[in-house]
């Protein structure tokens, strides 16, 4: 199992139908699970999916419509159930606090994990993992809607023929990449810069500053495109994205694998989301999401 994929629980817009479940998604990120938007059902295709209550570190909600959220109260319940060793952090917009508390609490059980309550009411950091910052950005949508980047600092990759060259080994290569110069010798003449890797996650909203700000350079961004080009016009009026409008999106920002979710029910062809994708003049890697799929992140550039 790769240390950073990205699992799809569900990829329905507003209404589930028998091939799509609610939204729901999982990423993995070395040893850590963060779940983003739980809707209805979501308890269900983690089984399905092979997601336990125990690979939740943290829940970030976009909005608290029902589609991206309904599954909040089972998945938190199942994670006090469980007993869960570790406490979850949860972020959502700050104006649905009365949303979070009511999904929180909807019915009676014993709460036995710390679920710690993280509202986001600005654009800004939201946290930070062990090896990752956690960014949210407003976006554009009928009721307050938040996008989430995750971002790895950036770091050098030892090289072995230079580090030959310096006649650098063993236990001298983690005093180097610890104190960053071993005698004469600096860090920066054995290694490499490794850019750090960048996951955004986009959900409904028209187009604006935020998309393009969670787009910028990532190795993989999750974007809804809820409708196809030729209902534009339905798609802005409902605060949403077109298959297109999210690959150029994807195309200006340089991202390099393109995940496409949260469908629109009118719609029986998933490839001619990936045709319109392709025709917006997106040409790097493309995902068109479908429920339990496994994507990997790209290995690093």
């Amino acid at each position: 199992m790769s240390a950073r994929e990205f699992v799809v629980l569900g990829t329905a817009s507003q209404v589930p139908t028998r091939h799509r479940n609610h939204n729901g998604y999982l990423l993995r990120w070395d040893g850590e699970g963060i779940l983003f938007d739980p809707g209805e059902g979501t308890q269900r295709q983690m089984l399905r999916a092979g997601v336990a209550a125990h690979d939740i570190n943290r829940i970030c909600i976009t909005h608290f419509h029902g589609d991206h959220s309904l599954g909040l109260a089972g998945v938190i319940q199942r994670i006090n159930l469980d007993q869960v060793p570790h406490p979850v952090a949860a972020h959502y917009p700050a104006s649905g606090q009365k949303f979070f508390d009511r999904l929180r609490y909807a019915t009676a059980y014993r709460e036995t994990v710390p679920i710690t309550e993280e509202p986001v009411a600005e654009d800004g950091t939201v946290a930070h993992g062990a090896s990752y910052v956690l960014e949210a950005r407003l976006l554009s949508h009928p009721v307050e809607s938040f996008g989430y980047r995750i971002t790895e600092p950036d770091g050098r990759r030892m090289v072995p023929e230079l580090l030959a060259r310096h006649g650098i080994k063993g236990p001298d290569v983690g005093r180097i990449q610890r104190d960053g110069r071993l005698g004469e010798i600096t860090l920066e003449e054995v290694s490499e810069p490794r850019p750090g890797q960048r996951f955004a996650f986009v959900m409904d909203t028209r187009l604006c500053t935020g998309v393009d700000e969670l787009a910028e350079g990532c190795d993989m961004l999750v974007i809804e495109s809820t409708f196809l080009d030729e209902d534009e016009r339905l798609a802005t009026d409902h605060g949403h994205l077109t298959a297109g409008q999210a690959a150029r999106v994807a195309r200006d920002a340089g991202v390099r694998h393109l995940v496409l979710t949260h469908f629109s029910q009118r719609y029986t062809d998933p490839a001619e989301f990936e045709r319109q994708a392709r025709a917006a003049g997106f040409e790097g890697e493309l995902t068109v999401a479908a429920d339990l799929m496994r994507v990997p992140l790209p290995k690093r550039g």
